[in-house]
């Protein structure tokens, strides 16, 4: 018999202002945009780093466990599963972008296409 365990979350978030400031600053962390490559080509906030959601499990030994990660998605759904994710992975420090690229470009940068 297969013991699951299943983690109650209390996932940390940021808005857009908020990831506005810490890029302007240069803070240093990950900027996670888990959309497709179909949707990256569309848009993008300038220093994320690409990585499909559905290859983050196959690719988290590509990011630091020890370093806030902030990850993002069109709205914000498929980034709250990937923090999710990432949290029962041992990652320490994540937040989720509330709004996604469509927050983004209604209050950031407007020549973001939301599509």
């Amino acid at each position: 018999m297969l013991n699951v365990v299943y983690v109650n979350l209390y996932m940390e978030t940021i808005d857009v202002k908020g990831l506005s400031r810490k890029l302007l600053s240069s803070e240093d962390f990950i900027l996670l945009d888990v959309r497709t490559t179909q949707e990256v080509f569309v848009s993008s906030i300038n220093g994320s780093i690409h990585i499909p959601m559905n290859d983050v499990p196959a690719r988290m030994n590509e990011l630091d466990k020890d370093k806030e990660i902030i990850v993002q998605c069109k709205s914000g759904k498929r980034s709250a599963k990937v923090c999710e994710f990432l949290i029962n992975n041992e990652f320490k420090n994540v937040k989720n972008l509330e709004g996604g690229i469509i927050a983004w470009s209604e209050q950031v940068d407007s020549s973001v296409l939301i599509y």
